[in-house]
């Protein structure tokens, strides 16, 4: 048991990555029904609802968060909106599987930023799983697409996907601080409530450029429960669990997680989208596999830390 202990920490961002896997299935069929903007707006305005209530119902052991904190909140609603815009509008440029494979840019990201803002070191262990989980999406990649055409017809599609990735590593670099001020609830809670508006009004411009109107959008079961895992999945529940990775480790070791994002998409694409797959993507996902319980492992030799909002150490 404790040393299933040690590993919990895997747990939030693991689950993260297998729902946004998930996701760019459900977004890339819902587009036909829901133009992709107003679509995220949509999932972001139902996920901060789900998650005020549960904010409210389990009073996460924090008070509101202070007015000078309010400005980083709102900073971190920005990287949201451009998260999804980005992500959502090249996932419609591109499929289901380069949209889940391209994101996995944003570990990279991270670890970058982590880096140069946050002073995380780079162990080699941490290296070497990168390296490894890198290395195993490069091997997927190349075995679905040619790589001398995966941004031909698609150039905006990528552009569009890579700012996805490096907004999304914004979110989690950024949001450190107040995650490990307040909590993960907090954090993702009201920072998805800070992003319902701006996502508001791109949708409002999107369905004025499209010369659509919200009656047009379909209220059936197939929209609505789309909407519903996005919104409660996907957001709601994944960007909680993202966040509740930060509480104990640094920001690189939980971008690792994202890794497995791809394997997800790609597989799911396969299933239920006919996109064809084969040797390399087993090859690529067992390498990817390998990569993060390098890096997993890593963590578990040391005891999990949670800090209070003066900085010093909580002992688990």
């Amino acid at each position: 048991m404790r040393g299933l202990r040690r590993y919990a920490f895997a747990l939030g961002p693991l689950a993260a990555a297998v729902l946004w896997g998930v996701m760019f299935v459900v977004s890339k069929w819902s587009f036909a029904l829901v133009p992709p903007v107003t679509l995220g707006f949509f999932r972001v305005a139902l996920g901060a609802a789900a998650l005020w209530v549960g904010f409210r119902l389990v009073g996460d052991g924090t008070a509101t968060p202070d007015r000078e904190d309010w400005p980083a909140l709102v900073g971190l609603g920005g990287w949201v909106t451009v998260t999804i815009v980005a992500q959502f509008l090249g996932t419609e440029l591109t499929n289901a599987s380069q949209g889940s494979l391209l994101t996995v840019l944003t570990p990279i990201f991270v670890v970058l930023l982590s880096g140069a803002l946050l002073g995380e070191r780079v162990t080699t262990t941490k290296a070497l799983g990168i390296a490894l989980a890198a290395f195993g999406t490069a091997v997927v990649v190349a075995g679905q697409y040619d790589l001398r055409r995966i941004a031909v017809g698609n150039a905006a599609g990528v552009a569009l996907l890579v700012v996805a990735s490096f907004a999304w590593a914004g979110y989690t670099v950024w949001g450190v601080a107040v995650v490990r001020k307040y909590s993960a609830l907090s954090a993702a809670t009201y920072s998805t409530i800070a992003a319902t508006p701006m996502l508001g009004a791109l949708a409002v411009v999107e369905l004025w450029y499209l010369g659509r109107g919200i009656a047009t959008i379909p209220l059936g079961w197939p929209s609505l429960l789309s909407v519903a895992f996005l919104g409660f999945g996907s957001t709601a529940a994944a960007w909680y669990l993202w966040y509740k990775g930060l509480e104990y480790v640094p920001a690189g070791t939980v971008a690792v997680f994202y890794f497995l994002q791809p394997v997800v998409g790609t597989g799911l694409a396969a299933a239920l989208l006919d996109e064809q797959v084969g040797a390399w993507f087993v090859a690529g996902s067992l390498t990817i596999g390998a990569g993060v319980w390098v890096v997993s492992r890593e963590r578990a030799d040391e005891p999990a830390r949670k800090r209070h909002g003066d900085g010093s150490e909580l002992r688990e």
